[in-house]
């Protein structure tokens, strides 16, 4: 992002972008950035834009050839496209003779390193990532946002936050826009303030249901259940979801085990450091043995509802309360 902060910066760009990752408020920003520094945003003239699978590199070609029309440049933004996963030769090729008028800007979720316009990209022009930030860098960034606001707010309920947003940027955005909206007229955020108005991601309520089943509070866990499945979650995706939480418990504790350190850990685990902190804590309630177990039983769970032995509302509820009623042998 450096390197790409600089060009925006001194204004001297390459004439191809990739800008790609699962970090899509920072692409986006970026993205955005880019292409009101390579042209001008009034300018549609000079600007074209393609988004989806059935771009036809041709038409790419065609119009990156033709020159830009009282202006500097001529800018492409592409994205989605699926070209840095799926073969395409016809740019690859093009690249290296890409007319220093034109920019061709990519906008990707998921690429492949190894396809041969991705390598394009990389000798003649710019490759950015955009992944997850660690919970340093986004409470930097949120603490940055609440003070232009003049507003204050402690650590811990900072942390609050965090947990019921996870470390999607653009929820993170939403959900600050909300709590300062809520608090207007203050400028104090309480931890009742973020209760109140911040919406808890479904993942952080599995999160939440799992630490009520490792406290054996089943009353509570169930009590989360039954309120995911009035806001019209799926069972089965609630049981994907557990188990998915359970196979990172399993991961997580098994490699604390082998003394990796949190970094390390989250690296390996692909989450942010701070959600594998959060992580470590909630495996020590468990025993490998027991994780174990979890992850089995949640697939004998799927296959019962598949094969039709069992409703899947209630094999999700069964599952809760086997793991939350303390009767997991040691």
């Amino acid at each position: 992002m450096k390197m790409l902060a600089e060009d925006i910066k001194n204004g001297s760009f390459k004439t191809s972008y990739l800008l790609y990752g699962e970090e899509a408020y920072l692409r986006n920003q970026y993205k955005n950035k880019l292409k009101n520094a390579l042209v001008n945003p009034d300018d549609t003239m000079n600007f074209s834009r393609f988004e989806g699978k059935n771009i036809d590199p041709a038409e790419i070609i065609s119009l990156a050839d033709t020159l830009p029309f009282f202006a500097e440049r001529r800018l492409i933004l592409i994205e989605d496209s699926g070209f840095f996963k799926n073969k395409c030769d016809e740019l690859a090729d093009y690249l290296p003779g890409l007319p220093e008028t034109t920019c061709l800007l990519f906008a990707e979720t998921e690429v492949d390193k190894r396809s041969r316009l991705y390598k394009a990209v990389q000798k003649y022009g710019r490759v950015t990532e955009f992944q997850s930030q660690d919970e340093r860098t986004l409470m930097r960034w949120i603490l940055g946002t609440l003070k232009k606001e003049n507003k204050k707010i402690t650590e811990d309920t900072l942390r609050h936050f965090l947990e019921r947003t996870g470390s999607d940027m653009e929820n993170i955005h939403m959900e600050l826009e909300k709590l300062l909206s809520y608090t207007e007229g203050r400028d104090v955020i309480t931890s009742e303030d973020v209760e109140e108005i911040c919406t808890m991601q479904t993942t952080g309520q599995i999160f939440e249901m799992i630490r009520a089943i490792a406290e054996k509070k089943q009353r509570l866990a169930l009590d989360l259940y039954y309120d995911l499945l009035a806001l019209k979650e799926p069972p089965m995706r609630i049981l994907f979801l557990i188990a998915r939480q359970f196979n990172q418990l399993l991961l997580v504790k098994s490699l604390a085990a082998k003394g990796m350190d949190r970094s390390s850990i989250a690296t390996k685990a692909q989450v942010a450091p701070f959600i594998a902190g959060r992580l470590m804590t909630q495996a020590r309630s468990f025993t490998l043995e027991q994780l174990k177990n979890a992850v089995k039983d949640c697939v004998d769970a799927e296959e019962a509802v598949k094969t039709g032995r069992m409703t899947d509302i209630l094999s999700v509820e069964l599952l809760i309360v086997k793991y939350s009623a303390g009767i997991l042998k040691k």
